[in-house]
């Protein structure tokens, strides 16, 4: 046995994130590490790489009681985590990330950047990796930099990896580079725990499966015994569907238009969007989907071409026209371009329309808690108070509380881009059915989304993109098959189109 967690607990202000935390991971195994957003993964995973500190519980590492005091530690004893979000330097090369922190240097004190590079080629080479050592990290695909990651940690000659969603953001050819990684790291008798909640992903790449619930493990065993539905339950304590079905309602209003709109490679995408729909927009990465979005959020204006929303030609030349039109976007890096992190629940719902809770250009903050507290109900946001920060959520309530700020706002007209990206089953049927209340209510929704039988089962249309334009429109309940013939690239079909 190589890392055995047993009964490991954490609290945060109170709050518990771990109750009842236990794993056990064998040497030249992939394991899975499961359960909803605010299940406790990322904590007891943190835990291990050294980030964080239990209140109590045993973790012993090949045997031994040990307790890191920092990811540095964790790292000298064989143990390294590959984050979600990339946490390289961006201005450096290659090479030196790979050596950060343990760089070659002269009898002068001077930097060997040449000894460098030549030893991370020799990483690189050695487990046939795809990188050049001299580019810089800034220029790299979201692969790559896992890529560089991974190079660092074995560098440091690490017997463990964490996977925290290694795939979130990675085309299908990307994906399965990260499967065949993990897979030789398991043959040189490394283990890997993999994070992931892409059903699709476990049964290409896993071994045993740990699930936890509410901050307690509550299964382990061989994925193999386990069917989907079964998988489903243990993670979210009840049956459910793992992709929401819809029924579509009868079109209303045209709430959307482009007419011969152009931006940059996106030429003359015109359709239109109705009141009480949600129209699916698929395309490789790199079609221009998320392009498309900022232009009708008013983020990147187009060059030529007309938009109308809600039945008045208004072209966005900001977002804060297209926000007084009615338009939202939830945007695919919630994170980032989405929410203020490091601000409460309240001031993220509030932010889009201060006007509605301040009287006489001061805020009223009990009118706020009130407002906030209708939207963190009607979403259904675990939080023990809208007064909790947002960046302290899990990903899947974070993206509540963006749709939620619009929801308050009172838009018309939804750009959800990637909604599903990066949370759980429990969440992403949540995001479908207030997508579905949305659509109910007389808005319009537009579902930029990579995940096929997603758009499949929820979309009313399909409008697929390629290479800037839109290739045609298909009804809902289409094949995937039907779709990647509109959105492959005529000349070669590839799925791994580098960046969107």
């Amino acid at each position: 046995m190589l890392l055995s967690l047993s009964h490991i607990r954490k609290n945060f202000g109170g709050v518990a994130a771990l109750r009842d935390g236990n794993l056990e991971v064998r040497e030249g195994e992939v394991h899975l590490l499961m359960g909803e957003n605010g299940a406790g993964k990322s904590t007891l995973m943190k835990i291990v790489a050294g980030l964080y500190q239990r209140d109590s519980g045993e973790m012993l590492w090949r045997g031994r009681p040990v307790s890191f005091a920092s990811p540095s530690e964790a790292a000298v004893n064989g143990i390294a985590m590959v984050h979600q979000e990339s946490l390289l330097a961006g201005h450096l090369t290659v090479a030196e990330n790979i050596f950060l922190g343990r760089e070659s240097s002269s009898k002068t004190g001077w930097v060997n950047r040449s000894a460098i590079t030549e030893k991370a080629r020799r990483v690189i080479e050695e487990n046939g990796f795809h990188l050049d050592p001299t580019m810089r990290v800034d220029r790299l695909t979201p692969a790559g930099k896992q890529l560089v990651e991974i190079c660092r940690a074995i560098s440091q000659g690490s017997s463990l990896l964490i996977f925290d969603e290694p795939t979130s953001s990675l085309s299908e050819g990307e994906t399965q580079e990260v499967f065949r990684i993990a897979r030789e790291l398991c043959r040189r008798n490394l283990a890997v725990i993999y994070i992931t909640h892409r059903l699709e992903e476990l049964r290409s790449i896993g071994d045993r499966v740990t699930i936890l619930r509410d901050g307690a493990t509550v299964h382990t065993g061989p994925l193999k015994e386990l069917t989907r539905e079964q998988l489903i339950q243990h993670m979210v304590g009840r049956p459910i569907s793992s992709i929401y079905r819809r029924d579509s309602l009868p079109p209303g209003n045209v709430l959307l238009r482009l007419n011969n709109v152009r931006r940059g490679f996106l030429r003359d995408i015109s359709f239109e969007v109705r009141a009480g729909e949600i129209a699916g927009l698929a395309g490789l990465m790199g079609a221009g989907r998320t392009e498309l979005c900022r232009v009708i959020f008013g983020l990147d204006p187009p060059e030529s071409g007309s938009v109308e929303i809600c039945g008045s030609p208004v072209t966005p030349k900001n977002p804060r026209e297209a926000v007084a039109a009615g338009v939202a976007l939830i945007p695919e890096d919630r994170q980032h371009h989405g929410l203020a992190l490091k601000l409460p629940i309240a001031t993220n719902i509030t932010l889009p329309d201060l006007a509605r809770v301040s009287r006489f250009g001061f805020l009223n903050k009990p009118e706020e808690m009130t407002l906030a507290e209708t939207y963190r109900e009607r979403l259904r946001i675990r939080c023990s108070s809208p007064k909790q920060i947002a960046g302290r959520l899990s990903g899947g309530n974070q993206q509540k509380i963006v749709i939620a700020k619009w929801v308050a706002r009172g838009a018309r007209v939804f750009l959800f881009d990637e909604p599903t990206r990066g949370i759980d089953v429990g969440a992403k049927q949540e995001v479908f059915e207030e997508m579905d209340r949305l659509a109910r209510s007389g808005a319009a929704v537009l579902m930029v989304s990579s995940e096929l039988p997603e758009l499949i089962q929820v979309a009313d249309r399909i409008l697929v993109m390629r290479e800037g334009r839109l290739t045609g429109e298909l009804p809902g309940r289409t094949t995937q098959e039907a779709i990647m013939r509109l959105a492959a690239p005529i000349a070669t079909h590839s799925l791994t189109e580098e960046s969107r």
